[in-house]
C-alpha cells in the first residue's frame, strides 16, 4: 500500500538524550489520522520534523512519494499546518493576516480567504485586529490559515485548544467534511480522546517517544464487546447472586461496588430484578462499550495490547 505520509525509523536526540525513537508512521491518502499520547510523549516534536521546523537525528520522512530534504519547498507548499499555538501579526485583521500568508505561499485566490474564514465560523471581524481576538477565535483563525491554500495534507497540533463544546463540534464536522468532500488528508493530535473517537479513521499511539501501535478505529471497536455495568452496595453478595441465582459466569468485580457483566444473554432488567429481590441496593445499571480512552489507557499503562 502507498502512503501520502510516512516516516522511516525516525529518531531525534536532544542534548545526548533520544526523545524520539525509531518511529514508523503510515498515513493513507484522504484519511483522518489521530496522533495521541500523553503530554511530553513526542507528538509535537514529530510534527515539527514532518514540517521541516527541526531536523531528525536519523531516519527519513516521505510525503507525496518524495523524501523530505532541506530544499523540499514544493512539498511544503502542499501542506497546511498548525504547530503548537498559531502566531499572527496582532495589529492586522484576520483577512490581512491570511493575505500575507497566501502571498508568501504563492497562492493568489482571494476568494479562498473568505471561504476559509466562513468555514471556521469567523464572521463580522473585518475591521477587528487579531489582538482583540479570544483564544478560541485565534485557534479558528489558525485553522483558516492552514486550509486557505487548499492543501493536500493538514498537520494540526491540538487544533481544538481553547474552543467551547459547540466550537469543537463545528471543527470536528469541518475536518470530516474536508476529508470526505475535498479529499484532504489530516494528521491531527489531540488529548481529547472522546473527540478523536468521533472523527478519526486511524490512530497512532505514542509514549516516551516510541510509537506503540497504529490501528484503525474500526479494529478497536471490533476487538471489544458491550457490557453491563452495575453499582451495588454489597459486591460480595451481588457476585454470589449473579453466579448462583442468575447463572452469570462472565463478570468482573471492580472497586467501590462496581461490577462489569460481559454475559450477553442476560438483560439489565433481569439483573436488576434479581439483585433487588435479594435485598441488594442497585445504585445504577447501564449498558456500556469499551471506548478509545480505555484502549488508550491500557496501551499506555501496559506498553502494548494484543487481540
Amino acid at each position: 500500500m502507498s502512503y501520502l505520509l510516512k516516516t522511516n525509523h525516525l529518531s531525534k536526540v536532544f542534548h545526548g538524550k533520544e526523545i524520539i525513537s525509531d518511529v514508523n508512521l503510515h498515513v493513507k491518502q484522504g484519511e483522518i489520522y489521530g496522533f495521541i499520547g500523553p503530554n511530553g510523549a513526542g507528538k509535537t516534536t514529530i510534527m515539527k520534523m514532518i514540517t521541516n521546523l527541526i531536523k531528525p537525528t536519523s531516519g527519513e520522512i516521505e510525503m507525496f512519494g518524495e523524501k523530505l530534504t532541506d530544499t523540499s519547498y514544493e512539498i511544503l507548499k502542499r501542506l497546511g499546518t498548525i504547530i503548537e499555538y498559531p502566531i499572527f501579526y496582532e495589529k492586522l485583521t484576520a483577512v490581512e493576516n491570511l493575505e500575507l500568508h497566501c502571498e508568501y505561499m504563492g497562492y493568489h485566490n482571494k476568494k479562498a480567504i473568505v471561504d476559509a474564514l466562513e468555514l471556521v465560523g469567523l464572521k463580522n471581524i473585518n475591521h477587528k485586529p487579531v489582538k482583540e481576538f479570544s483564544l478560541g477565535m485565534k485557534q479558528r483563525l489558525g485553522i483558516a490559515r492552514a486550509i486557505s491554500t487548499k492543501p493536500e495534507l493538514l498537520i494540526l497540533d491540538e487544533p481544538i485548544n481553547g474552543l467551547d463544546p459547540i466550537g469543537i463540534k463545528e471543527l470536528r464536522d469541518l475536518f470530516k467534511m474536508l476529508s470526505k468532500e475535498y479529499g484532504m488528508t489530516i494528521f491531527v493530535s489531540s488529548h481529547i480522546l472522546g473527540e478523536m473517537e468521533q472523527m478519526v479513521d486511524t490512530i497512532g499511539v505514542i509514549n516516551h517517544g516510541k510509537l506503540l501501535e497504529e490501528i484503525s478505529l474500526d479494529s478497536i471497536n471490533g476487538r471489544h464487546t458491550e457490557y453491563i455495568e452495575v453499582v451495588v452496595d454489597n459486591s460480595n453478595l451481588a457476585s454470589f447472586i449473579l453466579e448462583e441465582k442468575v447463572g452469570i459466569k462472565n463478570f468482573k468485580v471492580l472497586n467501590h461496588g462496581l461490577i462489569r457483566i460481559y454475559d450477553s444473554n442476560v438483560t439489565q432488567k433481569e439483573i436488576s430484578k434479581s439483585l433487588v429481590l435479594n435485598d441488594i441496593s442497585v445504585e445504577s445499571i447501564n449498558k456500556k462499550s469499551h471506548s478509545l480512552e480505555e484502549y488508550f489507557l491500557k496501551l499506555i499503562n501496559g506498553g502494548g495490547i494484543h487481540a
